[in-house]
């Protein structure tokens, strides 16, 4: 017997960012989309804890027990007193260190999995418990669709999205490190006073109505300036991809990936070739959001 659960990627059409609190963690007003980029973890019993994963740059995936998805396991074993005894095998497709929470989306797809593999029974309230101990982005995985993380962006309330909205996204030629992203938010921002972060309500009428014109104008993403520090290069993507004919264009989340909002699929193809053929870019996909959450197939 085996469960396999399909997870989504994410991107972030708001993440708006305070400054550093005490504990190093920052508080986010973080409006997540999920799109249609996604990873599969199946299950299935085995002697110990055992974690494989196979697709594009799966060389770059840890296999121990720093894997979100092992950790996850580990997780839902101890709060009901039983050994961690599970093969997960992750099947990427969501790119792998491109802020686009691929390790997040591994952790909550694990979770689903090995709770009805085991067959614990879990509210779904105790996996987002879990979900947000493993990592910020992790019940937003769970979740999917569209929501507001508040906190670190692991308290969630669930939006309204009244339409599809076409993505492009482009794929770097390296990956950037989360925390490197934040330190260098906090570097750039020293001696500024920086306001504590809000959804913008412009973000949430635009989603809501399915209005990917308003949307394209409210975009935005305080981590994009550190990315940009860290790998001016995406400046040139970025501009690609504009000239394309993106509607809008941002860094995903914490980067590398770059994000452009199309009108259409057509247009969403024209952009994907353009940037294809840039040079800008190692490779380019589409996707369509908002996309359901972990479901088991």
């Amino acid at each position: 017997m085996s469960v396999t659960v399909r997870v989504p990627a994410k991107v972030n059409v708001q993440l708006a960012v305070g400054a550093a609190r005490p504990d190093g963690f920052h508080d986010l007003a973080n409006v997540f989309l999920a799109v249609s980029l996604y990873d599969e973890i199946t299950a299935t019993p085995a002697d110990g804890l055992r974690v494989t994963c196979e697709g594009p740059d799966a060389d770059q995936v840890p296999l121990d027990r720093t894997n979100l998805a092992a950790r996850a396991a580990e997780a839902l074993a101890a709060r009901y007193d039983r050994a961690p005894d599970v093969h997960l095998h992750i099947a990427k497709d969501i790119p792998v260190a491109g802020g686009m929470a691929g390790g997040s989306a591994d952790g909550a797809g694990a979770l689903l999995a090995c709770d009805a593999l085991w067959g614990t029974g879990a509210r779904r309230e105790e996996l987002l418990e879990i979900c947000a101990e493993l990592g910020s982005d992790v019940p937003f995985s769970l979740v999917g669709g569209a929501a507001l993380g508040t906190g670190r962006g692991e308290r969630l309330r669930e939006l309204e999205v009244g339409g599809d909205f076409h993505w492009v996204f482009a794929l770097a030629s390296r990956g950037l490190s989360t925390p490197a992203v934040y330190r260098e938010f906090d570097r750039l921002g020293e001696g500024l006073d920086i306001p504590e972060p809000v959804a913008d309500q412009a973000v949430l009428d635009a989603l809501a109505k399915g209005d990917a014109a308003a949307l394209a104008v409210a975009l935005s993403n305080d981590l994009q300036p550190a990315a940009l520090s860290l790998f001016p290069e995406l400046s040139d993507t970025l501009a690609a991809g504009r000239a394309a004919g993106a509607m809008a264009a941002l860094v995903s989340g914490s980067g590398p990936t770059t994000a452009f909002l199309a009108p259409d699929a057509r247009s969403a193809s024209d952009i994907a070739g353009v940037l294809r053929a840039s040079g800008t870019c190692r490779d380019v996909r589409t996707a369509l959001g908002a996309a359901a959450g972990a479901t088991v197939v």
